[in-house]
């Protein structure tokens, strides 16, 4: 086969579904016997939105969601004042997805598998990785149980203790954020309404905070609680029957059924590489971040995304291995600047704002970003290409699919461009200003500029 993905999180689903599009022979193995079922990341920032609009997936995830509710605060049974946990933003057209979208992870998993297997793709179950021999031509993975698979690529997207990344001998750098651990569960309780993020701050004796939220689209709550450092968390029923009784005005039977429950101890950690030969680290196998402010599973299929059109086009023959080095180039940079921001809002120096919902981020620094002169327009090469209206075409539904797009404002298109390129064109688009953008399949602007000459150039050094 041409890729094996290890691990049916949101990353190597999101992949796997990248790859199936463009017709690349590729499988999902996965440990567990099932898809992972616990709420851990039920946040979706509004550039993941984007890249599941592109993927086909933003209408299913966005009805199994809703918006994060208003934090109330109590106190000895008292509401006492509601909590902005988020700084507002409102949709505009150049971001019409900019609010973060709560969807349970067990969700969005079963969301982006049905999306997979729509495509034609598979996730082999129960298949636990035990080591990997490489050689010039591919990746042999060795199973626990069941024959050995061989494949040209491999991507190690099996989390954060991730057997691929120690049978490569890649370490991790990185610190606790926090000594106390913390208590994650998903339950279905009674004597609280779901309009609100309810928080129960510490009371002083030791014990550390209580925050039951209600999980958008579903029955459940998802209980987070922390504790003192030392703690032995009881990750049961009965423990977090206690927990919730002793930090709030709700009664041990207010909890009427555990459905999820794990404890952790908030930590972030990089990759110190995200390739060694035909093997990449992906997701949370590549860096671990404290949940504060939702960014680990978003930089996680961000990471697939901008894979999966590098391995299409190498194992393609229209580009050579050297366009995979640029996935460390471009997306390790990308996981230090969010593991310092997730560590920043953890410790409740930074609000969930504008760096939290991703848009910002982008490649200008990378090696395959190319400006031919400054345009006068807002738009960089190397930014996220913005949404809008060119002409009658909305640029998000020119995006949409595994092509390249030249976006072309107020300036003529050159001849001899291949099909890879789709073409978009219009006499203005106040978000790009003039001047013609080509843009990558995962979304930003590879190359900028007026010169036609010069775009052809920039065509046939990417192999298009």
């Amino acid at each position: 086969m041409d890729v094996l993905i290890v691990g049916a999180g949101p990353t190597g689903l999101a992949l796997g579904i990248d790859l199936a599009r463009r017709g690349v022979d590729a499988l999902v193995v996965e440990k567990a016997d099932a898809l992972f079922p616990g709420s851990r990341g039920k946040g979706i920032q509004p550039r993941t939105m984007e890249v599941f609009d592109d993927l086909g997936v933003r209408a299913a995830i966005h009805a199994a969601g809703g918006t994060y509710p208003v934090g109330m605060i109590w106190q000895d049974g008292e509401r006492v004042g509601e909590h902005q946990m988020f700084e507002p933003a409102e949709p505009t057209e150049d971001s019409p997805y900019n609010e973060p979208w709560m969807v349970p992870q067990w969700r969005t998993q079963e969301i982006l598998a049905a999306r997979l297997a729509e495509l034609g793709g598979e996730i082999a179950f129960g298949r636990e990785v035990t080591g990997l021999t490489q050689d010039e031509d591919g990746v042999t993975v060795h199973f626990a149980d069941g024959p050995d698979l061989r494949a040209r690529y491999v991507v190690a997207a099996d989390g954060g203790r991730s057997a691929v990344r120690r049978a490569l001998g890649i370490a991790m750098t990185g610190e606790t954020v926090d000594p106390n651990p913390m208590l994650v569960a998903d339950v279905r309780l009674t004597g609280l309404d779901r309009e609100y993020w309810h928080v129960f701050p510490p009371r002083g004796d030791g014990d550390g905070f209580l925050a039951i939220c209600p999980l958008a689209g579903t029955e459940d709550f998802q209980v987070v609680a922390q504790f003192p450092e030392g703690t032995a968390v009881d990750v049961s029923l009965e423990g977090v029957r206690k927990v919730v009784a002793d930090r709030s005005h709700l009664t041990p039977d207010a909890v009427t059924e555990l459905r999820w429950a794990s404890d952790f101890r908030p930590r972030q950690a990089l990759a110190d590489h995200y390739r060694s030969g035909h093997v990449f680290l992906a997701g949370d196998a590549a860096h671990i971040h404290s949940p504060a402010g939702g960014q680990g599973l978003n930089t996680s299929v961000q990471d697939a995304y901008n894979l999966g059109w590098k391995l299409a086009a190498v194992l393609a023959g229209a580009a050579t291995d050297s366009l995979l080095d640029t996935y460390e180039e471009e997306r390790r940079p990308i996981a230090a600047q969010m593991l310092g921001l997730t560590t920043s809002v953890h410790r409740g120096e930074t609000r969930r704002g504008d760096a939290t919902r991703q848009l910002g981020l982008g490649y200008r620094g990378s090696s395959l970003t190319e400006e031919a002169g400054t345009l006068p327009g807002p738009l960089r090469a190397g930014d996220r290409a913005p949404d809008g209206m060119l002409g009658d075409v909305r640029l998000f539904d020119a995006f949409r699919g595994p092509h390249w797009t030249l976006v072309a404002v107020g300036a003529a298109t050159p001849d001899g461009l291949p099909e890879s390129v789709r073409v978009v064109s219009g006499a203005e688009q106040p978000s790009y200003g003039s001047g013609l953008y080509l843009i990558r399949p995962d979304g930003y602007v590879g190359w900028s500029g007026e010169s036609q000459a010069a775009l052809m150039t920039y065509v046939k050094r990417m192999g298009l």
